[in-house]
């Protein structure tokens, strides 16, 4: 048992608090049995968080007590440390009613790679210390196949972090996505994506024209319109052209070819289970992509309708 006692002077309304932190190989039981140990007491929990890595148990738990029954608590969770297999510390001090209150304005950046390297760990920390943020907690979220990393930060300004970290995504090759926190997180939202290189990872469009022969060409025309030298409708038509004459036996090949983006199935299997609502757009044919987002589970879509002549 590891107690510390610190003094903590104070101009701010402030109340006795101790802080308690359970660690060692997780089995059923551990938590009934720490606050079964506290039960007796008058005590106030005011904050608590757990958290199991490969069979290994942090749980840390802060509490309002009176002064008076310190060494009574200590006493008892030492015997109840012993009894668990555990190991049990406190510490115990006066804390300002503010540094306990829950934080505000807290920003969350979730972090995606493939693989996920400590360099990036250390990038984003790195880059939330120099905004001056302070990281409350970090969490993984998605291991498969892509691994996914949430901090939740503090003392940090949103679009000044997103900005910060637009860099680091670059040069460490991950993704970062920057969100304040707050109720409107847990709010029903429609998320819409691209298809094309997206949700997928070719092109539809381009696949069907390496049927037709003519694959260069329709990619040179991609170009030109990404150059702004064509509109949209007027880079469609013309590499719709080029595919004139294929039999309609192509369309069920390039089903076939299609390869979702890594992570892009969990994405939308998570979406939905969250209650979102999921839509997607494309610059290809519903003939093509239809069959796929029936199977995810997609209804709501826009893309191009190939006319088909017998």
């Amino acid at each position: 048992m590891i107690r510390d006692n610190l003094p903590h002077m104070s101009d701010e309304k402030s109340q006795y608090t101790g802080l308690i932190l359970v660690s060692g190989i997780d089995s059923p039981g551990i938590t009934q049995a720490l606050f079964e140990t506290l039960a007796p007491f008058s005590i106030t929990v005011l904050d608590i968080e757990q958290v199991v890595i490969r069979e290994r148990l942090i749980l840390t738990v802060l509490i309002a007590l009176n002064p008076d029954h310190g060494d009574a608590i200590d006493a008892d969770l030492n015997d109840c440390a012993a009894n668990l297999g555990v190991d049990i510390a406190t510490s115990f001090q006066s804390q300002g009613d503010s540094s306990i209150a829950a934080k505000s304005g807290l920003v969350h950046v979730v972090a995606l790679g493939n693989p996920l390297a400590p360099t990036s760990i250390a990038a984003i920390a790195q880059e939330i210390s120099r905004c001056g943020g302070n990281i409350e907690r970090i969490q993984r979220t998605a291991s498969y196949p892509v691994t996914a990393i949430e901090f939740i930060i503090s003392g940090v300004d949103v679009a000044g972090i997103r900005q910060g970290l637009a860099a680091t995504t670059a040069e460490n090759a991950i993704d970062i996505a920057v969100s304040k926190g707050g109720l409107m997180r847990w709010a029903k939202k429609l998320v819409v994506m691209d298809v094309d290189s997206t949700l997928i990872q070719q092109e539809v469009i381009e696949l069907l024209a390496a049927k037709a022969g003519v694959e260069d060409q329709v990619k040179e025309i991609t170009a030109g319109a990404m150059r702004g030298e064509l509109d949209f409708s007027q880079s469609l038509q013309a590499r719709v052209a080029l595919l004139a004459g294929l039999p309609e036996s192509v369309i069920a090949e390039v089903r076939n070819q299609i390869v979702l983006t890594p992570g892009a199935r969990t994405l939308i299997q998570t979406l939905q289970k969250l209650g979102h609502s999921v839509a997607v757009v494309s610059g290809g044919f519903t003939a093509v992509i239809e069959p796929l987002l029936k199977e995810l589970g997609i209804t709501h879509y826009r893309a191009n309708t190939l006319e088909i002549l017998d």
